[in-house]
């Protein structure tokens, strides 16, 4: 066993292994009131059947979690080994037999949409339970959010089941430039499934791995700045980032609070929409969600003929270097003009895109260094840091456990940054929604009348290489609706060989309604999801 294997089980599994194997022993127990499944595989439902299973008898939350307990045994811990998911909920099982016995109580019945079932999180979400908040990093293993995410009272509202938290690229891939998405030191290398030795992406990398392998019904991923679209497209599912303030991000591990936003990630487009009926809502401790208009019907809009007489703009300088996926791309824009979409093909380009590549880093390195401190007051002041000098100083302390691979001069440069009253961080923010913004995508959409954009949503999966890192080609437009804050929708687009691409769907701020109804129009006339076939092979 190497120092890290063992550093991992003295400290960071401590909490993870012995909840693990409690509610594996428990899911390997037959549930006392089993009812039967319905035919088929279980993972494949969407969440539409799941609730119709839970409605009708035919399937029960404890039916439900002892499933994916199983699933997860056999698939992230055993055979392909995907390790997505960092730490299972030890009371998951008790969870999912209260809301069987709610649901039987003719008094009080279901609890909201999402009674009974499974949700897997991504761990930079706090939960105020057995489970810790670790954003991937030993500096907080073993330790426990004082209370809940506002989006996971939401959850618990709904009648979720926490499930679990998913494994990610550490501290949401701000620590180093020379990352390797996927990886953090407490939960070592989440592999993609569908070929294993290929990456992820990140950094939301377990919460797309585990539904593409169907180790959950629905998770919660986030994103700064392509940490839910690209982890999605690469693992072939459906990935929403969210227009900034419709999700709040109390109790989420920052980054950025000007682009940081959480999101659904998923196996259908309405499952997605369904879980971001339950998130979205106004927060008092997030000013971000004051902007928000009331949260809409996301679910009623998604009809199959929702393309008729949309404009839809084609970026197509937003396609990667990579012929097979351009092939895709215009087997999918066929399938959006046979759908009665209007096409706007005429070279468009996202206005300024160069003017803020410098200026977003700027705002992150400044608004992460006051954000960690202020998350780690609020949500773990037991944490044995108390800001970002402090877990810069900890990693250096353990360097040869949590920095095997990659440093953290990212921390160093944002530790470097004089606050958020400087001139350098005004600037820099003034300069990012002047240009991805009023003279960025408002000035696209209004020249050209469009209701959404259009483009692969990125490269296809790399080698997982740790000593190099991440390799990306160029392709997608996640940063320019990350810098504004507008929403982003990925949706399958099909196979390059085994591995899958997806197709963007972008809109102006608050219009996750259209974009859901054009991918959800997409989606049913393509059907190009595949399930992952945990291949060895590169």
């Amino acid at each position: 066993m190497s120092t890290q294997d063992s550093f991992l089980n003295r400290r960071g599994f401590v909490a993870g292994s012995l909840s693990l194997g409690a509610a594996l022993a428990q899911a390997a127990e037959p549930a006392a009131s089993a009812t039967p499944l319905p035919p088929g595989r279980l993972d494949a439902l969407d969440l539409q059947g799941v609730q119709q299973g839970l409605a009708s008898g035919q399937l029960s939350a404890e039916s439900l979690t002892r499933h994916y307990l199983r699933r997860i045994n056999a698939l992230d811990r055993q055979g392909p080994q995907l390790r997505s998911v960092i730490e299972l909920n030890p009371q998951a099982l008790a969870q999912a037999i209260e809301l069987d016995r709610e649901r039987r109580d003719k008094r009080r019945g279901p609890r909201g949409p999402l009674h009974g079932v499974p949700v897997l999180l991504k761990d930079n979400i706090a939960t105020e339970d057995a489970m810790s908040t670790t954003a991937g990093s030993l500096a907080l293993a073993g330790l426990h959010a004082s209370r809940d995410a506002f989006l996971v009272t939401r959850l618990r509202a709904a009648g979720a089941v926490i499930l679990g938290k998913t494994n990610l690229s550490e501290w949401a891939n701000i620590r180093s430039s020379r990352s390797t998405s996927g990886w953090s030191s407490r939960g070592g290398q989440t592999r993609h499934p569908h070929l294993l030795a290929r990456n992820p992406s990140g950094s939301s990398s377990g919460s797309a791995v585990a539904v593409a392998a169907g180790l959950c019904a629905l998770a919660v991923g986030t994103e700064t700045d392509g940490s839910i679209i690209s982890p999605a497209s690469i693992c072939g599912i459906v990935g929403l980032k969210p227009t900034v303030g419709l999700v709040s991000r109390s109790g989420v591990i920052p980054i950025s609070a000007s682009q940081d936003t959480a999101g659904p990630m998923t196996r259908h487009v309405r499952d997605a929409a369904a879980l971001l009926q339950v998130l979205a809502a106004p927060d008092t401790e997030d000013r971000a969600t004051a902007a928000a208009p009331k949260p809409a019907d996301y679910l009623t809009g998604l009809r199959k003929d929702a393309l008729r007489g949309a404009r839809i703009g084609v970026l197509r300088g937003a396609q990667p270097p990579q012929p097979q996926v351009n092939a895709l791309f215009e087997q999918a824009l066929a399938v959006l003009k046979a759908q009665g979409a209007v096409l706007i093909d005429q070279d468009l380009k996202i206005p300024h895109q160069e003017k803020y590549g410098d200026s977003e880093m700027t705002v992150l390195m400044h608004e992460l260094k006051v954000g960690l401190a202020e998350y780690l007051a609020a949500y773990q002041p037991d944490a044995p840091v108390k800001d970002l000098a402090g877990l810069i100083a900890w990693n250096q302390a353990h360097a040869k456990t949590v920095m095997p691979f990659f440093d953290q001069e990212l921390f160093e440069m944002s530790q470097a940054t004089q606050g958020l009253d400087s001139e350098d961080y005004r600037k820099a923010i003034e300069n990012n929604q002047r240009y991805a913004r009023k003279e960025g995508l408002d000035a696209l959409f209004a020249e050209h009348q469009l209701d959404a954009v259009v483009a692969p949503s990125g490269n296809l999966a790399w080698l997982t290489d740790p000593l190099l890192g991440d390799h990306f080609t160029a392709g997608g437009f996640t940063s320019p609706f990350a810098v504004a804050g507008y929403p982003h929708l990925t949706v399958p687009m099909g196979l390059v060989g085994e591995l899958p691409a997806g197709i963007s769907f972008g809109g102006l701020a608050w219009q996750e309604a259209k974009l859901l109804a054009y991918s959800y129009a997409y989606e049913q006339a393509s059907l190009k999801r595949a399930a992952p076939k945990f291949l060895s092979k590169v």
